[in-house]
């Protein structure tokens, strides 16, 4: 079987290819690379603990000028949007041990971060979701050698 080769995804609120598989409990952006439901990736989102670090997180995004980047620190791990030009924002994946940058327009990011406030509950179904990203976790090694 040959390794799927993905360059840089673009992703719109309005793609006719339905992409967004879901977001978890824990604001991981379930997405279907290119559309391909056998290819999908839980990018982590934007999390905060108040309105008020909400609303400073999408200031900053919105703020973003082409050539600038911003980092959604997370506890175990890291999600990166880089903003290429107008209207265009790169977030980072790995896909296949390669790097990916998934491009959304502003819109989307914007309702995407968006679920990071305190008060959004997931759909019923993307629970399930965050359970699949649970045994992910748990088949990775504890511990590597460097």
């Amino acid at each position: 079987m040959e390794p799927s080769i993905c360059l840089s995804p673009r992703y719109r609120l309005d793609d006719e290819l339905p992409w967004l598989e879901g977001i978890d409990p824990s604001r991981h952006y379930w997405i279907a690379v290119n559309g391909d439901k056998n290819l999908t990736v839980a990018i982590p989102g934007l999390t905060v603990s108040s309105i008020t670090e909400l609303k400073q997180s999408i200031r900053e995004f919105r703020a973003l000028q082409p050539g600038e980047q911003m980092t959604l620190a997370r506890v175990a791990s890291t999600c990166t949007i880089h903003c290429v030009s107008s209207n265009c924002y790169a977030v980072e994946a790995q896909i296949n041990d390669a790097w990916v940058w998934h491009l959304f327009d502003q819109e989307t990011l914007d309702s995407l971060l968006m679920t990071a406030h305190p008060d959004w509950q997931c759909a019923p179904k993307d629970i399930e979701l965050g359970r699949k990203l649970l045994m992910r976790s748990f088949q990775q090694a504890a511990v590597t050698k460097s």
